[in-house]
């Protein structure tokens, strides 16, 4: 017979003590006061809220565990270093007491940096654009204490914004059930089979092409170049796959609107013509006036993209904006030798643009009378002042030969005085954005020493700070390494891997490229669909057949790609077994489905 241990007495006293003691110490922290959580957080976006009179919480179990000892809802805000309205929500309400004290009280606050969970963001991106039409930062989103969003609100005026936090609070508190029941109602339905699928024959890529094309006219403003009649934002995977397929079938109307949209995103105020490197997008169809956040990954993919445009159509000053982009980059790149994430809106003094604007006497002092003369024409110095701290040099006229070469030199003079203001940066270091950079100088190589030396750099940073075995870390920051990588940085890291290992025929990189890309297939793959992240403190965690392109392309896409390069048997099969997975959406809006295209065509012309 088994003998049963039996505790003495004074072993059992002490056990039940301590078992109260947990217990008591458990019931305290719940009725604790909040406190912010993010002084000194290693990401710069949260450090920036530490000092807010907010008791902002970090994304984790434990705050949600907290959300529903108390039954509160979770006031989720996120944002980014770069932004601008992130900044000036900051200002006007994070700060302001009122506020503070009605989201302490009635709510569990919680910061997200988008670009520490980007599955996060995306799916909560997602819920406000099925709620309210639109989406973007900050973005503020109402989740249940079980997972569920329920309400989001972007930027809102001060007291706008008090106003919604009581009428949500006071909702709570009347009938919390009722915001339960209909959040739960609103959750996407959860895949619970494989989607239909088809096999990808020529004929079938073909008719995606053509359906691509289609959507393009719908979308193209032939006027302006770019896409769209309100803002304009870069859209390179969609140009990509535009430029990939007039490579193979060059025809006038599509060469002529790239020209026409390459043009006007190197020529007008979406490019910093005196410090390198491009602006996240313009508020204004006519790419005038920008918002002037410079992002890694536009400029990664925009260095990509001009160089590919250099070559296909044939224009050797694409390569120069593509070298400008490049020097940009080269200017993020950290000691660790990663790349620094994105430099902000704002100067240190709070003001959107200064760095990059000019008054016309700081001009004239610092540039010889005919180069200002040429700047003050095609920089429009004559009109009413743009910007509230004065003028961007810009092409709004197209200069004569002459003035292009007197530009030349003032940008050179410029670029010095640049130099001494001083700009913000986000300093983290991204796996996934480091993977896009290292993507772009790997394919730069050829133009510069220092293009190699800095794809080196980059690819020994993935390789040695951010790879744990088969795994990837997503970012360092403050020296500190971050949370588990997404299928984002998986997929962007495999591929600039793959891009370095093919330019410098390196295959010990390739076999590090492999081997990520089988994990990133283990964990984020499934025969009912793609999921962003691993794990989802969400309770609206669903796949997807194929990710849609945003400003990045698809990860999903991106990895059925690099698979397909890297030739494994087993990888290049899984591959053929989701590339026909049919979803809903692309049948409906193909235009935002343009690497899944690619993937279609990298198939069929590999037969």
């Amino acid at each position: 017979m088994k003998k049963i241990k039996v505790n003495k007495p004074r072993a059992c006293l002490v056990s039940c003590l301590f078992i109260l003691q947990v217990l008591c110490s458990t019931a305290s922290l719940a009725q604790a006061p909040l406190a912010n959580q993010l002084a000194n957080n290693p990401s710069p976006y949260l450090a920036l809220h530490g000092k807010d009179p907010v008791a902002w919480q970090e994304w984790n179990a434990e705050t949600f565990a907290r959300a529903r000892r108390e039954n509160k809802l979770l006031y989720v805000s996120v944002g980014y270093f770069a932004c601008h309205w992130c900044h000036v929500m900051q200002r006007e309400s994070y700060s302001n007491p009122a506020i503070a004290a009605e989201l302490n009280q009635h709510f569990i606050p919680v910061k997200v940096d988008r670009e520490l969970n980007n599955g996060v963001d995306d799916t909560l991106q997602l819920f406000s654009e099925r709620l309210n039409g639109v989406a973007g930062w900050p973005l503020n989103a109402f989740i249940t204490p079980e997972g569920y969003p329920s309400f989001v609100v972007l930027y809102a005026p001060p007291e706008q914004f008090l106003g919604i936090l009581q009428k949500v609070s006071a909702r709570w508190k009347a009938d919390d059930q009722a915001i339960r029941k209909l959040a739960q109602q609103a959750a996407p339905a959860v895949a619970t089979t494989p989607p239909a699928n088809v096999e990808v024959t020529p004929a079938y890529t073909a008719t995606a092409s053509l359906n691509f094309i289609n959507s393009v006219w719908q979308e193209a403003d032939t006027l302006q170049g770019g896409f769209g009649q309100t803002l304009k934002f870069p859209l390179v995977p969609q140009l990509t796959l535009l430029l990939e397929i007039y490579a193979q079938q060059p025809e006038a109307k599509p060469g002529s609107f790239l020209r026409l949209t390459l043009d006007q995103m190197a020529k007008r105020a979406l490019r910093d013509h005196v410090g390198g490197g491009f602006f996240r997008y313009t508020t204004d169809p006519a790419w005038d006036t920008p918002h002037f956040e410079k992002m890694l990954y536009d400029n990664a993919q925009l260095a990509q993209l001009y160089l590919q445009a250099a070559e296909v159509l044939h224009e050797p000053a694409y390569r120069d904006v593509a070298i400008a982009t490049f020097d940009f980059m080269l200017t993020l790149q950290a000691p660790a030798g990663g790349l620094f994430t994105s430099t902000s809106a704002v100067d240190k003094q709070g003001r959107e643009g200064a760095v990059f604007l000019w008054e016309p006497q700081a001009l004239k002092a610092l540039l010889t009378p005919a180069q200002y003369v040429a700047a003050a024409r095609v920089w429009q110095l004559n009109k009413p002042r743009p910007f509230e701290y004065g003028y961007l040099p810009a092409e709004y006229i197209p200069p004569t030969q002459a003035e292009r070469a007197l530009l030349s030199q003032a940008y050179t003079r410029l670029r010095a005085a640049q130099k001494l203001r001083a700009l913000p940066i986000d300093t983290k270091m991204s796996a996934g954005l480091n993977g896009l950079a290292l993507s772009a100088f790997s394919q730069g190589q050829p133009l510069s020493a220092a293009y190699r030396k800095s794809a080196t750099r980059i690819r020994n940073f993935l390789a040695t700070d951010l790879v744990r075995g088969a795994r990837l870390i997503k970012t360092r920051a403050s020296s500190q390494a971050g949370v588990e990588a997404e299928l984002e940085d998986y997929a962007y890291v495999v591929q600039g891997l793959l891009d370095y290992a093919e330019v410098n025929s390196d295959a010990k990189t390739r076999a590090l490229a492999l081997k990520l890309a089988r994990t990133a297939w283990s964990l984020f793959w499934s025969p009912n669909g793609w999921k962003r992240e691993a794990h989802s403190l969400l309770a609206t965690l669903s796949t997807d057949p194929v990710i849609a392109d945003g400003a990045l392309a698809s990860p999903s896409e991106m990895l059925n790609l690099a698979s397909l390069r890297l030739g494994d048997p087993a990888l290049v099969q899984q591959v053929k077994r989701v590339a026909g997975w049919q979803s809903p959406q692309m049948s409906r809006d193909v235009f935002a489905y343009p690497t899944r295209v690619r993937v279609m065509r990298a198939l069929t012309s590999a037969r």
